[in-house]
């Protein structure tokens, strides 16, 4: 997945456009304690019906898509561009983010579940419109894009039902005991409670699941965190849309967007953030995390970088389901143009068994990239990896968007320390490295770098414990016998892994324990019941 450069002057994507509303986030204000969805309403009891903007009623269609709606003023939180009065917009929704924090951490888990069920509703009336804009804007098919944004709200649901379980509170009673063996135990009460405002950094590669109202904003929403969330510069026309979706439901100062290259920085850097999800470049994301840590106050800085994803095929498994192997991987590597952080970059595979991969990436047709930035980026990336490794299929820039490439080179080679191939290049371009017998296989997985998944196609007889001990000490995911490409959105979902794929292997970004990055334990000892929080008091 990946974003924009760090610095630099105009955002990426689109020249600015509308003047800036000095009002704050679109419709009614109202106390950080209630939902916006329709007409105000208290959260836990959301009512529909219209929704009202600041003076006038707005339709929620989409004009023209690609472009925004006509008559629409741009929100002082999602001003694009650089300059003064940009800053001055990026200070005024961070002060709003700052004073809604207290208010929104103390609003109960099912106020919190009642506001993002009301988010997720939103979406699903706005889907057609949504989808539409991706469209043009991402350049990736309906069916696809329609998906994600049912991911996208399921995501936000499951996080409700996560709050009104009251497993989010993560709550520890130990009451006093003098008799506790080591000694006298006071009464002590544990209790996660949230950081304060977020910063969350769009994803190029989904533009709903881990964007505006995707997996990070749904999870530091459900921990009580505002979130300020800086658009990807390859879709702001679909990241203004949504974002007005959400501001619609949430109060005010909760939920903001703001646009352009400079926002990364100023938002990493100032003292009202208090952590960071990101998924993009490991450059950037590498640069971002050394300004989290290097600050007056170090915050955490959630990192999501990539990863090769390797998939080692066992000897057994290539002479018996060879041919099946061969094309499921030249699905994967296909699949979004080989635009996913989960995509198999690197598929070792015995001696003999490349070409059989070969024919079926030669069969597969080309397809566009995001943009114009993404596709330069891809094409710099190979033009390196060729530098270093044979071209078993030349796919490269045709009418229809980029065609597949695929290198190879040996376990041997990269062993000997020509481990280009261990680095990811974002798009339709994956390695195959061969090697001679089971021994090279293990080295090989023992020289890995952290990556986000590892996959294993073998059989049942396979001899597998080393192999598998090598990846589990190297990955946050291990597939048997599919492929890693999609994520599931469930509780038992890790989606994460140790340096350099991500700057913290303890988490995951996926799943309702994503919301465990923006929250920190509280013990309160010997208080008495009433000065207690509610989840905490004795009722």
């Amino acid at each position: 997945m990946r974003d924009e450069e760090v610095s630099g002057g105009a955002d990426a994507g689109r020249a600015r456009s509308g003047g800036a509303d000095a009002g704050g986030p679109r419709g009614a204000e109202t106390d950080v304690g209630r939902v916006r969805t329709g007409a105000v309403a208290d959260v836990g009891r959301v009512r529909t019906g219209a929704v009202a903007d600041v003076g006038r009623v707005r339709t929620g269609a989409v004009a023209d898509v690609g472009r925004v709606r006509t008559g629409a003023v741009a929100d002082v939180g999602r001003a694009r561009g650089a300059g003064a009065e940009a800053d001055t917009v990026i200070d005024v929704v961070l002060d709003r983010a700052a004073h809604a924090a207290r208010q929104w951490a103390a609003t109960s888990p099912d106020d919190r579940a009642a506001a993002l069920d009301a988010v997720a509703e939103a979406l699903d009336r706005e889907t057609g419109d949504l989808v539409a804009l991706a469209e043009w804007e991402c350049r990736l098919p309906g069916d696809l894009l329609r998906a994600e944004v049912g991911r996208t709200t399921f995501q936000l649901r499951s996080f409700a039902e996560y709050l009104r379980s009251g497993a989010v509170n993560g709550v520890v009673i130990d009451r006093e005991d003098p008799h506790w063996p080591p000694g006298p135990r006071p009464d002590l009460r544990r209790v996660l409670v949230p950081l304060g405002p977020v910063a969350v950094f769009g994803s190029t590669s989904y533009p709903f699941a881990f964007s505006v109202a995707g997996s990070d904003t749904a999870s530091a929403l459900a921990a009580g965190c505002p979130v300020v969330v800086k658009a990807s510069h390859s879709y702001p026309d679909l990241a203004d849309r949504t974002a007005e979706i959400v501001e619609e439901v949430l109060p005010k100062g909760v939920f903001a967007l703001v646009h352009g290259q400079r926002r990364a920085r100023q938002l990493v850097l100032d003292p009202r953030i208090k952590a960071v999800a990101f998924i993009g470049s490991s450059r950037v994301g590498r640069e971002l995390h050394h300004l989290a840590a290097t600050r007056p106050e170090p915050i955490p800085f959630y990192g999501g970088f990539g990863s090769v994803n390797p998939v080692f095929v066992t000897a057994r498994a290539a002479r018996k389901r060879g041919a099946e192997i061969a094309r499921g991987f030249a699905r994967a590597l296909a699949q979004q143009s080989g635009q996913l952080c989960t995509k198999p970059g690197l598929l070792v595979v015995p001696e003999g068994f490349a070409d059989d991969v070969a024919d079926e990436v030669r069969a597969l047709r080309a397809e566009p990239l995001f943009n114009k930035l993404v596709a330069k980026r891809y094409e710099t990336g190979v033009e390196a990896l060729t530098a270093f490794l044979d071209v078993l299929v030349e796919g490269g820039s045709q009418a229809g968007g980029h065609a597949p490439t695929l290198l190879r080179t040996t376990a041997a080679g990269i062993l000997e320390g020509h481990d280009e191939a261990l680095s990811e290049c974002f798009g339709p371009v994956s390695v195959v490295a061969t090697y001679r017998d089971s021994h090279e296989l293990l080295e090989l997985a023992a020289a890995l770098p952290g990556q986000l998944t590892a996959t294993v196609h073998g059989e049942d007889d396979d001899v597998l414990p080393e192999l598998i001990g090598e990846l589990t000490g190297r990955a946050g995911r291990i597939v048997w016998n599919q492929w890693p490409n999609d994520i599931a959105t469930t509780p038992a979902m890790h989606h994460g892994g140790p340096w350099p794929a991500t700057t913290s292997p303890f988490h995951t970004s996926v799943g309702v324990r994503a919301v465990e990055r923006f929250q920190r334990p509280v013990v309160f000892q010997g208080f008495p019941s009433r000065f207690l929080p509610e989840v905490l008091a004795d009722n």
